[in-house]
């Protein structure tokens, strides 16, 4: 049976082994932003289980630039060998090695999720907990309880420009094949583009081109140094989901500038703005009305009016759980690429058992030969016994 799930798709230089992607997913585990054996557990799991792009978490290019204390950065070079192991591993099993490069704005210096994910305090007990004051386009706190961020100057933007840059080369020379800009979920370079949190009144604020000058900077300046054969995504809120804030239409705009400077993908979620992802109706209440709350795909309309707007690939995510779902997603063209987080992380090997459901490995020649034989075996049991 043929599958546009698990069709493959050319991508400038790359072609993928089906269009199942893993969303970065934030393990808060690494100590001075190195990723460890947790980090090569976690993703040579999908590696093995055919996930077709395979996507670190969101690593700072800053050491401010962590959401906590505890996550991966690549800001230097020791940072980039122990990557460099966790790339060729992917790589090796057939799926595609790709990073994503963040920096938390007014969001960092937290704590882990599983401590209630609030603003580090000096009462904390581990001494790598202690707060940084983070940075952000305006002196605005994210909300109650958290710090007022610096607001950045010329000098702190040109430089975070240069500090994306250097982390970009070192992606590249770790062995990454697609590397990811975050511009959503209120993190730094979102906090630029919504007018909720951008009041600056220089070049870098105030009207739609001011706010979205530093993203277009940070994506000419990588996508003048990484070789041409490299796909660049752009991960963004399609909507803040607030009154008065970002929109699907300023995310429309914004794609079409964005295919123009050499992105090739456009990652669609939403949210964030003010804190924990929050989704509303939007002023005009059209094509949001289905996801404002969290059903099965509700993020997918949001990559499918992209899509259908612009000239540009896009990636849903948001409760993709199931293989049909999914299948119907790409067939439909409501998206060309299918991100997982949440899922993946119950159920690993989800690729495999899609597989299995939509008809495409009867035999199962998609699993790693180590697995093969043994899974194979099993499967004549229980339809014998099925049987029986």
């Amino acid at each position: 049976m043929k599958s546009k799930l698990f069709s493959s798709i050319k991508i400038r230089g790359i072609t993928t082994q089906n269009r199942i992607v893993l969303s970065p997913l934030c393990m808060y585990s690494a100590r001075k932003g190195l990723p460890n054996d947790w980090h090569f557990s976690h993703l040579s799991t999908y590696a093995r289980a055919g996930v077709g792009i395979i996507f670190t978490e969101a690593t700072a290019v800053q050491e401010k630039g962590r959401i906590t204390p505890y996550c991966c950065g690549l800001w230097n070079d020791k940072q980039a060998v122990e990557f460099e192991k966790i790339a060729k591993f992917i790589k090796d099993m057939g799926s595609i090695p790709a990073i994503q490069l963040a920096h938390a704005g007014r969001k960092a210096s937290a704590k882990q999720p599983w401590k209630g994910g609030t603003p580090l305090d000096f009462k904390s007990e581990e001494k790598d907990e202690k707060p940084w004051k983070p940075f952000g386009p305006t002196a605005l706190a994210l909300g109650e309880g958290w710090q007022v961020p610096k607001a950045m100057s010329l000098e702190d933007i040109n430089y975070l420009i240069k500090c994306y840059v250097k982390s970009a080369r070192r992606a590249v020379a770790a062995g990454f094949e697609i590397i990811e800009i975050h511009a959503a979920h209120g993190y730094l370079l979102h906090s630029f583009l919504s007018p909720i949190s951008n009041k600056r009144n220089d070049d870098y604020g105030g009207s739609y081109e001011g706010r979205i000058k530093l993203l277009k900077n940070i994506i000419v300046a990588i996508r003048k140094e990484i070789p041409d054969r490299l796909p660049l995504f752009c991960r963004i809120s399609a909507i803040d989901g607030q009154k008065n804030g970002w929109t699907i239409q300023d995310s429309i705009k914004l794609a079409n500038i964005l295919n123009k400077l050499g992105v090739d993908v456009v990652d669609c979620s939403s949210g964030g703005i003010v804190g924990r992802p929050r989704f509303a109706i939007d002023d005009k209440g059209d094509i949001l009305k289905n996801i404002t709350d969290r059903g099965l795909g509700f993020q997918v309309p949001l990559a499918s009016e992209i899509k259908k707007s612009v000239n540009i690939k896009t990636m849903a995510v948001g409760v993709i759980i199931d293989a049909k779902q999914a299948e119907k997603i790409i067939e439909q063209k409501q998206a060309d690429l299918i991100a997982m987080g949440r899922e993946l992380m119950y159920n690993p090997f989800w690729p495999l058992h899609a597989a299995q459901e939509l008809e495409v490995d009867p035999n199962f020649d998609m699993w790693p030969d180590q697995y093969r034989w043994a899974v194979n075996r099993r499967s004549k049991i229980v339809k014998f016994k099925e049987i029986s």
